[in-house]
């Protein structure tokens, strides 16, 4: 039979469980305000019942508090990990969309484009009617220089923001990998603590709050299975194996983790681009990371999205065959290979934006080139006749040539030959240099038809208030030496000074119209030469009609420039704020199953502290009754 003080051994095994309830509901009550934490229950179970010599056979004795476990769903958690990662692409994204859109705002508070624009067309009026007034030049002059001015700066502050961006996926890269870090060292404290017997409430909890913040860098995959016994297969060690994967690549393999280098660029992908963009690779393979991929998300795919953003028109062609797709040439007394590009996705000039000096890559290896030139050549038919088009224009193919920094060995240019080349990446995103590629292109298709008019044609030049023909009135300023492209290269593999060199920072009014008001051209020579009537206006009247009577830009006038481009960003930044508020909501709906699972209430909570008040009191009681009934026994019983 039990012992006498079986009784009081029972009652003292629900004190102590009771005294448990109490501890973990006081645990749940002071953190009902931490993050990540999640409610802890302590659990219990009848005590092994022990045999007695008696017609029951067995009696049971008490309580035993087996352990104190938090409560979580790993559904829920998997659910709210991969909407985060949307929350974070679509929050990002809108953040710098939200930045673009007022840069190319034009309001009250903020002069844009089309007020600039409009002005100086403006002063181009009044000059046609008043051309021999020098302040009225002057006045020209100055609004025009007020429009390179609005590009320059517009230039410079999407400038700014793409080094901002490129500085941001730095500190992002370094946030990711101190995550990674943490969560392998975390994966061991828990392991010693869980095979043991015990169980890492806390630390899992402070694991799982950086997988929430993880998640929202990038989209993750989390893998944890239990590790069995090698001589036992059935039986469980209590250690785990925690793995989390990013793009299908392991991030932390339990104990272990992998980083995410950033290596600057040595060479520029746009012509735009500002220097030292970072390049991510896996730290310990090289093997490249590529946050813009399909299956990516999160914050960090947005970032290079914007940094990097094409809409999906990156350089590309074919490499030749044949004699025609190598060469050799000498650079600074060493010989380098070039290499013949066909089929390229830019032919005109105007629409090229690639770097002077960049990477090719073919078959993802880097070919690094230090210089390019473009050959235009008529087409011709199998019997050599020229090909026409449909109003009687040659044709014409063209081809570039790269003149890479290193030379190649006959077996690579095997490899090579007839195989895709690219610059760069396609990016499907309206980013940074897509909108620097835009104004460049708005800006060198009216920079030309304003000279080409200012020039007039060869045989009927546009002449100067002093009867001088004109040279080119809009030029691109040479930041290196601080002279003028005046694009006087008719010939297109000549690129140097042709209208490549024209973009929005580099746009300006010649010097020679800004030092000299007399250096405008409003009529052309035959009208001076016939009348010289300085107030006739030939020229400037058709100027004028650039404004709004002639196709500039996408199928639109120059006035409408704003408005399409503003079309773009305005696009994407609807479609951005409607699916970050989609995904904050599917967030909020997922986190309050979540919180109804692991989130501490406050009342439950009273209710648990009532409950275990008065189990207490009562096995106290238990306890006290037990103590009578022995005094009786042992103090009164057989005296």
């Amino acid at each position: 039979m039990p012992s006498t003080f079986f009784g009081l051994n029972i009652a003292y095994t629900a004190v102590v469980s009771a005294q448990a309830g109490t501890n973990t509901t006081a645990n749940n009550i002071a953190n009902v305000r931490t993050a990540g934490y999640s409610r802890q229950v302590a659990n219990t179970q009848a005590a092994d019942a022990i045999r007695v010599k008696a017609k029951y056979g067995t009696m049971g004795a008490g309580v035993v508090t087996t352990s104190v476990t938090r409560l979580r769903d790993a559904y829920y958690d998997t659910k709210y990990w991969r909407n985060q990662s949307d929350v974070g692409l679509y929050e990002k994204r809108l953040y710098y969309l939200e930045q673009i859109e007022n840069i190319y705002d034009d309001d009250e508070g903020n002069t844009g484009f089309a007020t600039i624009f409009a002005k100086m067309f403006n002063a181009l009026d009044t000059l046609k009617n008043n051309s021999g007034d020098s302040n009225v030049r002057n006045q020209f002059i100055s609004s025009a220089q007020n429009l390179t001015n609005y590009f320059n700066g517009v230039s410079t502050q999407l400038k700014n923001m793409q080094n901002d961006i490129n500085n941001e996926i730095k500190s992002t890269v370094d946030s990711l990998n101190a995550i990674a870090q943490k969560i392998a060292l975390l994966n061991k404290q828990i392991n010693s603590i869980e095979i043991q017997g015990g169980h890492a409430n806390e630390l899992r909890d402070e694991r799982d709050l950086l997988v929430d913040s993880l998640s929202e860098i990038v989209p993750v995959e989390i893998e944890e299975h239990l590790v069995a016994n090698s001589n036992y297969p059935e039986s469980y060690t209590g250690a785990t194996n925690y793995k989390i994967k990013v793009n299908g690549q392991l991030l932390v393999d339990t104990f272990e983790y992998h980083t995410i280098a950033y290596t600057a660029r040595e060479n520029k992908i746009n012509q735009t681009d500002v220097d030292g963009l970072y390049d991510l690779t896996w730290a310990e393979t090289g093997v490249t990371f590529n946050p813009t991929a399909s299956a990516m998300s999160g914050s960090l795919r947005a970032l290079m999205e914007m940094r990097d953003g094409n809409n999906k028109s990156a350089f590309h062609g074919d490499v030749a065959t044949g004699d025609a797709a190598f060469g050799t040439t000498v650079v600074d007394g060493r010989e380098v290979t070039t290499i013949t590009i066909e089929n390229p996705s830019v032919t005109d000039i105007r629409d090229l934006h690639i770097a002077q000096e960049g990477t090719l890559t073919i078959r993802n290896n880097k070919y690094d080139y230090s210089d390019f030139k473009i050959t235009k050549t008529p087409a011709v038919d199998e019997n050599n006749n020229p090909i026409l088009d449909e109003d009687n224009n040659p044709v014409y193919t063209f081809s570039y040539t790269f003149t890479l920094e290193r030379e190649l060995s006959p077996i690579e240019k095997g490899r090579l030959a007839g195989k895709e080349a690219m610059i760069g990446m396609n990016i499907d995103a309206m980013g940074v240099p897509y909108y620097m590629a835009q104004m460049s292109e708005f800006i060198r298709v009216f920079a030309e038809s304003f000279n080409n008019l200012q020039m007039g044609t060869e045989d009927n030049p546009g002449v100067d208030l002093n009867g001088n023909e004109m040279g080119v009135f809009f030029v691109a300023d040479n930041k290196v030496d601080g002279s003028e492209f005046d694009f006087s290269d008719t010939d297109v593999s000549a690129y140097a000074n042709t209208y490549y060199q024209l973009t929005a920072e580099t746009f300006a009014v010649a010097d020679a119209s800004v030092k000299d008001p007399t250096r405008i051209a409003t009529m052309s020579k035959e009208i001076y030469t016939e009348g010289k009537d300085v107030d006739a206006y030939d020229i400037a009247d058709a100027i004028l009609k650039l404004q709004t009577d002639t196709t500039i830009y996408r199928g639109c006038s120059a006035s409408d420039f704003l408005q399409c481009l503003l079309s773009d960003v305005t696009v994407d930044t609807n479609e951005a704020v409607l699916f970050a508020e989609n995904y904050q909501n599917i967030r909020d709906v997922i986190d309050r199953q979540r919180q109804s699972v692991a989130g501490v209430d406050e009342d439950e909570e009273a209710l648990e502290m009532e409950k275990f008040r008065y189990a207490y009191n009562l096995a106290s009681k238990m306890m006290s009754v037990m103590a009578q009934m022995y005094d009786k026994l042992i103090n009164e019983t057989g005296v």
